[in-house]
C-alpha cells in the first residue's frame, strides 16, 4: 500500500470517528433541551483538535512502523490527490452556501456552525473514499 493511500485511510477514519465523537458529546449534553440550545462550541473545538492530533499521531506511528518505506510520491499519487481533493471540495462549497443561507435567514449560530462542520467532514470523507477507490482501481482517463 502506498504511503499516500495509508494517509488517505487515516484521514478518512479519523474524520468519521471525530465527527461521531462530536455527535455523541452534543447529544449527550441535550438533557431534553432543544438541540439549538445545547452548548456545542467546546465539544466542536475539542473534537476538531483531537482529530487533527489523532491524524498526526497515526501518520507518525504508521511511518515509524515501516521506516524503510518509500515516501516518494509519483505522478499517479499527485493525480489521485488532486482528484480526491477536487471531489471533496464540492462539500466545502455546499457548506459555504448553506451557511450563507442560514445567516441570511438569521438562524441560530448552532445550525450554521454545525452545517459548516458537517460539510467539512463530508468533504474529508468523500475525498478520502475517492482516493482509496482510485488507489484500488485506477486513475480515470477523461
Amino acid at each position: 500500500m502506498a504511503h499516500e493511500e495509508k494517509r488517505a485511510w487515516i484521514r478518512l477514519v479519523v474524520a468519521v470517528l471525530g465527527y461521531a465523537a462530536y455527535l455523541i458529546a452534543v447529544l449527550a449534553g441535550r438533557d431534553g433541551r432543544p438541540l439549538a440550545s445545547v452548548p456545542y462550541a467546546a465539544a466542536m473545538l475539542w473534537t476538531i483538535g483531537a482529530a487533527i492530533a489523532a491524524s498526526i499521531l497515526a501518520e507518525v506511528v504508521v511511518a515509524a512502523a515501516n521506516p524503510g518505506a518509500s515516501r516518494v510520491t509519483d505522478e499517479r499519487d499527485r493525480e489521485i490527490g488532486r482528484l480526491g481533493e477536487s471531489v471533496g471540495q464540492s462539500f466545502v462549497v455546499i457548506g459555504a452556501i448553506a451557511a450563507m443561507l442560514l445567516a441570511m435567514a438569521e438562524r441560530d449560530p448552532f445550525w450554521t456552525a454545525n452545517v459548516i462542520y458537517l460539510c467539512f467532514v463530508l468533504s474529508a470523507v468523500l475525498g478520502g473514499i475517492t482516493k482509496v477507490v482510485v488507489y484500488r482501481r485506477s486513475v480515470p482517463q477523461w
